[in-house]
């Protein structure tokens, strides 16, 4: 179990007090964390290899801080990057230091090292879930667009000053180019819903193979059943309304929702805690480094 952090000193403050290392300053942190902080960079002898790790405990600005200047105190060590995002810390590190050395540092700080292959995952996972992010947004705008344009002045036409206009508007959907308009407008909410929803399509099938009613079945089921009311009002002789915009809508919400509403309640301590390399800038390495040393850019373990 990780130390608590909030207001007491932890194994990790006394680390740093062991090792005599100057902890950063809270307004060194925020200064790090402005808008013009890029990635810092340390120089990192050639034969120094790179490890991550995935951690639990890391869940304040200082804490990024404080963990870093541990690590890079090490011997054999040039360069440490750590980050509360998706809780990873990234080494370069002499090859004489084997991982488990890393990994007993960071235990002795009280925080809890997962396995190996769970640093992978931890990245994976994260990346995977901000493309969810970027494919429910974009495929979300290019269905509202055409809807913006086209279907919602047919819907609402008493807003618009230009009957003609409306009138045009009606008549390509009544020709044959709704069709292909229709089409389009399906596979992108389509495409969409599979991707950006994929983990909860996943979890809402599997409680129901289960016998359970979950919030994530009634939303895929919700989403399921207008697709196919709007695929039939758009295909068939069914006289209804398309609605691929609200297919759209609730993906990209629930997406978002996902991603940035439902936080870790330990993450809400520290709201900046999504922008990458927001740690002090790191000090080159102790010692005489050639210039053509590899550089490091230590983003945040990313």
């Amino acid at each position: 179990m990780t130390d608590d952090h909030r207001g007491r000193s932890t194994r990790l403050d006394a680390a740093v007090r062991d090792r005599g290392i100057d902890a950063p300053a809270d307004s060194a942190l925020a200064d790090a964390s402005g808008p013009d902080s890029g990635p810092r960079v340390a120089r990192v002898p050639e034969q120094h290899v790179h490890d991550t790790f995935s951690v639990e405990g890391i869940d304040t600005k200082r804490r990024e801080g404080l963990l870093e200047a541990v690590l890079r105190d090490r011997d054999g060590v040039s360069a440490a990057s750590a980050t509360a995002r998706n809780g990873t810390v990234g080494v370069h590190h002499d090859p004489s230091v084997s991982r488990d050395d890393i990994r007993e540092t960071l235990t002795a700080c009280g925080l809890v090292v997962d396995p190996a292959d769970r640093a992978f995952e931890a990245r994976r996972a994260s990346q995977f879930a901000s493309a969810r992010v970027a494919v429910a947004v974009l495929f979300g705008l290019m269905v509202a667009t055409p809807y913006i344009a086209v279907l919602y002045p047919t819907r609402i036409e008493w807003l618009f000053y230009d009957p003609m206009t409306v009138s045009y508007l009606q008549s390509l959907l009544d020709s044959r180019m709704a069709t292909h308009f229709f089409v389009n407008l399906g596979a992108l909410s389509g495409i969409a819903f599979l991707v950006a929803c994929a983990p909860r399509i996943r979890r809402a099938l599997g409680a129901l193979a289960e016998g359970r009613l979950t919030t994530d079945a009634l939303f895929v089921g919700g989403v399921a059943g207008l697709f196919a009311y709007s695929t039939a009002a758009a295909f068939t002789g069914f006289d209804g309304t398309v609605h691929y915009d609200l297919v759209a809508y609730a993906v990209a919400g629930a997406t978002l929702w996902a991603h940035f509403g439902a936080a870790d309640p330990a993450a809400e301590d520290h709201g900046a805690a999504e922008s990458a390399g927001s740690a002090p800038d790191a000090e080159v390495a102790e010692g005489e480094l050639a210039d053509g040393d590899p550089v490091a850019m230590t983003d945040g373990g990313q």
